[in-house]
């Protein structure tokens, strides 16, 4: 019975589709005459030749191109790779469609690294230890791994004491998330923080602990990190030190807590459960105005050193309360990039000019009111400071809001919740597979520097055209291995076809797509698109293969996001990623990537 049916339908009504091998591309077969010199082989020579001036190796030698020949003789011809150096168009044709031979983007660091932090992007995740929504998921160290080992730079945890006040769990505060234990979460940012990247793992901290807890953390950051953990020497920072300078380094970020004495009993503090309630005065994801440790009704910012004199046997008080205070000093010590808190006009906040850098926390909603009333100041702010963007609280199933507005403001730390999937945190991965996918991606100068009068870019400002990107899709495989299960439909062809498209500036933002190709799981487009860029350093390709299904939606078969700024021209083998951003086995594109200057017409 099994043999007969089908998806539950009878044999006789299936249509079987021969899964052909579509043969090297028009383009493909012109280049190869012209670098064979019309020769029915190509030699590494003219290889290398080819590799120069169309695919802009610049620095690759011809023997990098004999080591290329001998890869795909040995993949494809086990015999061959002994009795030739030289590759067929089929070879040659081979070798252009391998994602791992002909990538579109480099695998090595390639910008400056030397420059302090605020001069770059950073690849930063928002409630890390979520492994669902943000109201009633689990905690846990897994999606903290899976980011780390994805080259996030930038880890969120949530501080809260537990039940008993004497340990710090990690959860969403007044939600229905189940906790994880604070130590669980450190040990496995230890375990994982530069499996994918040497450069600097940053923690930002919400603190919802008392002096005591405090304490706690700073002695199990302490105990955990070791020689990992970054402390400076001053907790003034004049300037952030750069990425080299931090490789291999544990950054604590949060807001500093302030020194003080508790007045005898008084207990102003609530603290939470395991599972706390959600609060009319906190309601669910809202960020704190400041560390609720530092809301006692009696607050100082220096503890009386003479209490150390009265520290014995016979004054426990004061005792406890020169514990508390050393404590609380311990944790300070620890955060080297302080999170200011806002006491006023956002506008005046941005404007403040301070001898000591700092990081400032806004909302998506506060971010795009500022951007829309000052996005200069904020410019401005993100040159020497850090501002970090977070979604809205009212993002329960934790998707997220579009990264772009963000980064065109010079916005270091743009918070996604990773545990997500979307259009938006596809973008967040095509930005930060620049520059190696280590994490960091240098701001473009415009971003970085003043101009006459001291003016900074203008992200409203409209611009000429700068660049303009051709783009043609050759053709796409590897389907009928990827979605075997992709629907039970074997009598209806596949149509695939390809939308291609710009996300960045307004001005350049565009989609197009591709014909339809029935009956066939190797699809050949052939397909050619211009796009006209204005700031081409902050525009990012997007490829979204579909599968028409009509009268249905169409299926989604694969995506993928690229940085314009570090796409090699050239022929290359564009892998695609499902809708979480996992790369498919073998699906996979073929493309034409070609820049012009905005005075020459492609």
């Amino acid at each position: 019975m099994g043999s007969y049916l089908l998806c539950g339908l009878p044999a006789c009504f299936t249509r079987k589709h021969k899964v052909a091998e579509a043969g090297p591309p028009a383009d493909v077969k012109e280049m190869f005459k012209k670098y064979a010199e019309g020769g029915t082989h190509m030699t590494a020579e003219q290889l290398w030749q080819f590799l120069v001036e169309v695919q802009g190796h610049g620095g690759v030698s011809i023997e990098d191109a004999e080591q290329i020949v001998d890869q795909v003789l040995q993949r494809w011809h086990h015999i061959a790779r002994f009795t030739r150096r030289s590759l067929t168009v089929e070879d040659f044709h081979h070798y252009l469609f391998s994602t791992d031979l002909n990538p579109p983007l480099g695998n090595q660091v390639y910008q400056d690294m030397t420059a302090p932090l605020s001069h770059y992007f950073i690849y930063t995740g928002h409630n890390s230890y979520l492994i669902g929504n943000q109201f009633s998921s689990d905690c846990s160290d897994v999606p903290i791994t899976k980011a780390l080992k994805r080259g996030v730079r930038v880890i969120e945890l949530d501080l809260w004491p537990n039940s008993a006040k004497d340990d710090v769990l990690v959860l969403h505060g007044r939600t229905l998330t189940t906790p994880v234990e604070l130590i669980k979460c450190l040990r496995a940012i230890k375990e994982n923080a530069f499996s994918a990247s040497p450069y600097p793992v940053i923690l930002t901290f919400e603190d919802h602990l008392n002096p005591h807890l405090q304490a706690k953390v700073a002695q199990m950051i302490t105990q955990t990190f070791g020689a990992m953990l970054y402390s400076p020497e001053s907790e003034c920072l004049k300037e952030f030190p750069s990425p080299e300078e931090l490789k291999y380094r544990i950054i604590i970020s949060t807001k500093p807590p302030k020194e003080r004495r508790e007045k005898k009993g008084i207990n102003n503090r609530k603290d939470i459960s395991a599972k706390g309630k959600i609060s009319t005065e906190d309601v669910l994801g809202k960020e704190p105005p400041d560390l609720t440790a530092n809301q006692a009704d009696d607050e100082r910012s220096d503890y009386d050193t003479s209490e150390h004199n009265q520290c014995d046997e016979d004054n426990t008080e004061a005792c406890d309360r020169v514990t508390r205070a050393s404590g609380t000093l311990a944790y300070k010590r620890l955060i080297a990039i302080h999170n200011g808190k806002l006491k006023g006009c956002l506008k005046e906040e941005l404007n403040l000019q301070l001898e000591k850098v700092r990081r400032i926390s806004l909302s998506e909603q506060k971010f795009e009111k500022a951007a829309v009333s000052y996005g200069t100041d904020v410019v401005r702010f993100t040159q020497k400071n850090i501002l970090r963007i977070y979604p809205k609280q009212t993002r329960v199933n934790s998707s997220n809001y579009k990264p772009m507005i963000g980064w065109i403001h010079g916005a270091q730390m743009v918070a996604l919740n990773m545990q997500g999937y979307g259009k938006s945190l596809w973008l967040m991965h095509g930005m930060f597979r620049a520059n190696a996918g280590c994490g960091y991606v240098k701001k473009p100068n415009f971003l970085l520097k003043e101009g006459p009068d001291d003016q900074v870019f203008d992200p409203k400002e409209k611009l000429p055209v700068k660049k303009t990107l051709k783009v043609k899709a050759y053709m796409g495989d590897g389907w009928y291995l990827d979605f075997k299960q992709m629907d039970c439909k074997f009598w209806s062809p596949p149509q695939f076809y390809t939308r291609v498209g710009i996300a960045g500036v307004p001005a350049d933002k565009k989609m197009k797509s591709t014909k339809k190709k029935v009956d066939n799981w190797t699809p050949v487009w052939d397909d050619e698109f211009t796009f006209p860029l204005t700031i081409p350093e902050m525009a990012l390709l997007r490829v979204e293969v579909r599968k028409y299904s009509m009268p249905e939606k169409d299926e989604f078969a694969g995506q993928t996001c690229l940085p314009v700024f570090q796409l090699r021209p050239g022929i290359h083998a564009v892998p695609l990623f499902d809708r979480k951003g996992e790369e498919l086995g073998s699906a996979r594109l073929l493309m034409r990537f070609e820049f012009y200057e905005a005075d020459v017409l492609p």
